[in-house]
Formats: C-alpha cells, sequence, structure tokens
C-alpha cells in the first residue's frame, strides 16, 4: 500500500469514528463525506435543532502534493492531534485554516 493509500486510510477511519457519537439535542447528526478521486474528506452536521436548520462542516482535509491540507477543523483538540498519533509527520499536515504568515509560527508544513 502506498502512501497516499495509507492516508486516505487514516482520513477515513478517524472520521468515521466522529459518526459514532451521537447529540444529545436536536435531531442532528454527523455524517462523513469522502472522495478518494479528488482527495477530499468532509465531516458534516446535518438535521435539526428544534426548528434551526443545522448544515456545516466540522472538518475539511484535502491531499494535495503529498500533504494533508486541513481546510477546517471544528473539532475541541483538532484533528491534527489525531493524525499526528496515527503516524502521520508534521512536516506533511498543513494548517491550511491558518493564515501563511501564522503557519510559519508552528511546527507544522507551512504548503
Amino acid at each position: 500500500m502506498d502512501a497516499t493509500e495509507r492516508d486516505r486510510d487514516t482520513i477515513e477511519s478517524i472520521l468515521i469514528e466522529y459518526t459514532k457519537i451521537p447529540y444529545s439535542h436536536g435531531d442532528f447528526w454527523t455524517e462523513a463525506v469522502f472522495d478518494r478521486t479528488r482527495d477530499r474528506y468532509v465531516l458534516m452536521n446535518v438535521g435539526w435543532d428544534n426548528k434551526k436548520r443545522v448544515h456545516y462542516c466540522l472538518v475539511h482535509i484535502d491531499i494535495i502534493n503529498g500533504k494533508l491540507w486541513i481546510q477546517c477543523d471544528g473539532l475541541e483538540h483538532g484533528v491534527a492531534s489525531e493524525l499526528l498519533e496515527a503516524g502521520i509527520p508534521r512536516d506533511r499536515i498543513v494548517l491550511a485554516f491558518k493564515s501563511l504568515e501564522r503557519r510559519r509560527l508552528t511546527d507544522f508544513a507551512v504548503a
């Protein structure tokens, strides 16, 4: 299995775990959306909370040129920590939701 295939499997396994966590209120759930052809991986909240529509992105990760670009991260502890625990090195994780200037101040990849 090549690195990109392992990355895909790792991202998917991390995101799928969040779809198993039920919410204590409202009628909404978390769903994972995977596009392996374009290497896009999204975790969404969808449904209703009373009369308010729930539809927003929790996590969005793209694989671009062998790096994992975290486009959106709405998790409390951050998905980057889970990617690190799964063996993805810091120099292959881009915190794309931060400005280029701020990324340069982290231990993660800049681009």
